[in-house]
């Protein structure tokens, strides 16, 4: 199983020009609004407790985090965004970064998009699916702390989206329902991706 295979933390880069070199090991990068549990996601994908940085505070993520899988996977935690405590230059900075790396990363095979079950999509998940459409890099939804819910909700929640990936020529058809915490949905995600290699 690939996902209890060492990982480890190859590369942070706060700009374009400290991007690392692209390896022949595939990417898969994760985004979302800041607080969704992103680095909790991969820390718990790969079993371990603080590989990705956590934080209870909104926008720990401030680069993107590359951590390579037993050589073979690359995941890249991105900064979150909807976070507005920081001034309109990181915005932009932060904004040119994500952009730059979405647009010209040639083993980039996938963006998971993390929707906190919670609170559903919001009009900056859709400004996001919107602008991976615009760049053609397939992106597949993951509900993340649906241990928050009770399962009918998040079936509910699930069929919802539907909608959702219908309307974005970039969706991946299957949106996955996670947890971090009992580690519901994490199996099935790391099939997805494993199948990527």
């Amino acid at each position: 199983m690939l996902f209890q295979l060492p990982c480890q933390f190859i590369a942070g880069a706060a700009t374009v020009d400290s991007l690392p070199p692209m390896t022949p090991a595939p990417e898969v990068a994760f985004i979302g609004r800041s607080n969704v549990g992103k680095s909790s996601l991969i820390n718990a994908l790969v079993g371990q407790k603080a590989l990705a940085r956590t934080s209870q505070n909104p926008g720990a993520t401030r680069q993107l985090n590359f951590f390579l899988l037993a050589e073979k996977l690359m995941l890249v935690d991105l900064p979150g965004y909807g976070y507005a405590k920081v001034s309109k230059e990181q915005l932009g900075q932060w904004d040119f970064l994500i952009r730059s790396y979405l647009s010209g990363r040639a083993n980039l095979k996938r963006v998971c998009l993390l929707i906190d079950a919670r609170r559903g999509v919001k009009p900056d998940d859709e400004k996001f699916m919107e602008l991976l459409d615009e760049v053609a890099v397939i992106f597949q939804l993951v509900l993340t702390k649906i241990d928050t819910l009770k399962a009918k909700e998040v079936s509910d929640l699930l069929q919802s989206l539907q909608k959702t990936i219908k309307s974005h020529p970039a969706a991946h058809p299957l949106a996955i329902a996670t947890s971090a915490t009992d580690k519901k949905g994490l199996e099935e995600l790391q099939a997805e991706l494993e199948a990527l290699i």
